[in-house]
């Protein structure tokens, strides 16, 4: 009996000293980038934490997990001689912390952008700009969220996946030429993570993510990205581009299956 009685108390200390250490790592915000992530995409470059190259925003507490609204404010002109040509996206503590790398051109006209992303639990978000003169700015927030990355399926998937591919591109109506445009890309795609569970069937459902984008306007690179299972379900990105004349908007859209669709759209400033 008290061979029994030490088991249980051994136990119940190992169960209290492993929660403790879960306590400790998350009471570190910094844990993973400190440890990983800083390295493993920038190694020892110097990187600059401000806002005054880029502004990352987000809601401190979000809705839905699964639909949490971020949006870069870029603060330096898109000009051939100093232009941002790159940001990437990180959600710490996400399954997978990788969320995208956006590039953009002179011809973007301005390097922001806003999109909907899953946040799996309370992380720190955080944008990370290169220039083409190499400096790297970095922005970040912190998010409460949980369980976004694993939100069930919805029972309408099946209509989703009869949907797949469809793209659609909006633009300002107040269109002006060598002013920078606003656009939005609508994808209808699920963009499922690998850790939801059908609701239906009760499995898990594999993977099947947009993987690779590219938008150009007269066949001149605007917005191209590669991302991950981060993005929500039918993503949908706001961008800028420079409508120097009339022309198409044009964009391809690969996923992770090797799916991959076209669309254009005729601009007229």
């Amino acid at each position: 009996m008290i061979h029994s009685k030490r088991l249980f108390g051994c136990a119940l200390l190992m169960g209290l000293s492993i929660q403790c250490g879960w306590a400790v790592a998350a009471a570190d915000p910094e844990s993973e980038w400190n440890s990983v992530l800083r390295n493993r995409y920038f190694g020892q470059q110097e990187i600059v934490e401000s806002d005054k190259v880029i502004e990352l925003t987000a809601p401190y507490r979000a809705e839905d997990p699964a639909l949490v609204p971020i949006s870069v404010i870029s603060k330096t002109e898109q000009s051939s001689a100093r232009y941002i040509e790159r940001i990437v996206l990180l959600v710490d503590k996400n399954p997978e912390p990788f969320v995208g790398d956006f590039q953009f051109s002179p011809e973007s006209g301005k390097a922001d952008l806003a999109m909907r992303v899953r946040i799996n639990t309370y992380s720190n978000v955080r944008a990370i700009a290169r220039l083409n003169t190499g400096e790297l700015h970095m922005h970040k927030v912190f998010v409460k969220a949980t369980g976004g990355c694993s939100a069930p399926v919805g029972a309408d998937l099946e209509e989703a996946m009869k949907r797949i591919g469809r793209i659609k591109f909006r633009v300002d109506r107040d269109l002006s030429i060598d002013r920078p445009a606003l656009a939005q890309l609508l994808i209808s795609h699920p963009n499922l993570t690998g850790m939801q569970m059908d609701q239906v069937t009760r499995r898990i459902k594999p993977a099947h993510f947009i993987e690779t984008m590219k938008v150009t306007f007269n066949d001149k690179p605007i917005f191209s990205a590669k991302t991950d299972i981060a993005i929500s379900a039918d993503p949908n990105f706001r961008f800028y581009f420079m409508p120097q004349r009339n022309g198409i908007l044009k964009a391809e859209v690969t996923d992770n299956k090797g799916m991959n669709w076209v669309s254009t759209y005729e601009v007229s400033p």
